[in-house]
């Protein structure tokens, strides 16, 4: 594990962001309340994240409390992330979980320099701020209230339905900076969601989060992403999926198709094999070789089909690509959710 040699006073500069300063610091545990996962707790060096205003990423600055998700999406881009350490991007990537348990501590420290010019912070760019881990290492509360104290506005894209348990803490965090939710659901069929993303919560406990969110006053938005060729692209299914988006009480959508890249097009597959072997051809054909976009003729089609939709059950948003936007930087304001980052992790699942 390229963990190894990492010492207190040393830095490895291979490692992750925040996994720098590891050797002594690491403790594994396992629990029978999270059979099959491992957790890595790490003091982490860093907290904030910087993507350069000239990367491609829809946004500037990301916290990640946890490396690996539990919620094992077969799809999940940030899968290749985990082969920095050494793991793999597989099961590994599901249960193999790292925790940066001082993650509060580090980012008052770095919101506190004169340096800090109260730039939004997006949470959910990589992994899930609410997988099941954080049920029992409650990162996200001393994440909220210390960025809010900063007077630094912040988003949050999760999957996760724990997301009501922060409502009081995000209600009271915005009232002083601006504070953005919006939940991923991609699938709305069960037994598909069940196989394709075995340690998420179902697509009805996530409309619950949703309307428990927007009956505290925030204008939610839902990403429906990945929409994935042949299984969830139908009129009849994008309708569905819109009219109870609606009915939870989000105001806007935005959609994209499936992205396949390293590390995750890798397992995709197996999945695929697995359980549809009568797409395989058709999808070897949307994303051959080392692609990891659906043809720009799919991805066209998807929005002539999804424009009436979102019409017709009022909502606003579009494709990925429509409302990828780099907004200016925003400030403290008194706002009840209403988002200024139209670029909330758009490429993210």
């Amino acid at each position: 594990m390229r963990w190894r040699g990492q010492r207190v006073d040393g830095i490895d500069t291979s490692a992750l962001p925040g996994l720098e300063t590891l050797d002594g610091l690491v403790r594994t545990v396992r629990t029978p309340d999270f059979q099959g996962i491992t957790f890595h707790e790490v003091h982490a060096k860093s907290a904030l994240n910087h993507f350069p205003s000239a990367s491609a990423m829809p946004f500037d600055w990301t916290i990640n409390p946890y490396r690996g998700c539990s919620h094992a999406c077969a799809y999940c881009f940030a899968r290749n992330t985990h082969t920095y350490l050494d793991l793999d991007a597989g099961r590994d990537f599901d249960n193999q979980i790292v925790v940066k348990v001082n993650v509060a501590d580090v980012l008052r420290g770095e919101l506190a320099k004169p340096s800090w010019q109260r730039e939004g912070v997006a949470l959910g760019t990589n992994t899930d701020p609410y997988q099941r881990a954080e049920g029992r290492y409650a990162l996200m509360p001393g994440i909220i209230d210390t960025l809010a104290a900063s007077g630094t506005a912040f988003s949050i894209l999760t999957k996760g339905t724990l997301l009501r348990r922060d409502l009081p803490l995000l209600t009271d965090a915005a009232a002083h900076v601006t504070v953005s939710i919006a939940m991923s659901i991609a699938v709305f069929d069960d037994t598909l969601q069940a196989s394709l993303e075995p340690g998420t919560p179902t697509a009805a406990a996530r409309l619950a989060t949703v309307r428990a969110a927007a009956d505290a006053g925030f204008r939610v938005t839902v990403f429906l992403m990945p929409i994935l060729p042949h299984l969830t692209d139908s009129t009849a299914a994008l309708d569905d999926a819109l009219a109870r988006i609606r009915a939870a009480g989000a105001t806007r959508v935005v959609f994209g198709a499936l992205h396949l890249r390293p590390g995750a097009k890798q397992w995709f597959w197996q999945w695929l094999e697995r359980e549809h072997p009568q797409l395989v051809s058709a999808y070897r054909g949307l994303y051959p070789g080392a692609s990891a976009y659906a043809p720009v003729g799919y991805r066209k089609l998807l929005t002539v089909r999804m424009r009436p939709l979102l019409r017709r059950h009022r909502l606003t948003g579009g494709a990925e690509e429509e409302v990828e936007t780099r907004p200016s930087r925003p400030g403290p304001v008194r706002t009840t959710g209403r988002a200024p980052h139209e670029r909330e992790a758009v490429r993210l699942f």
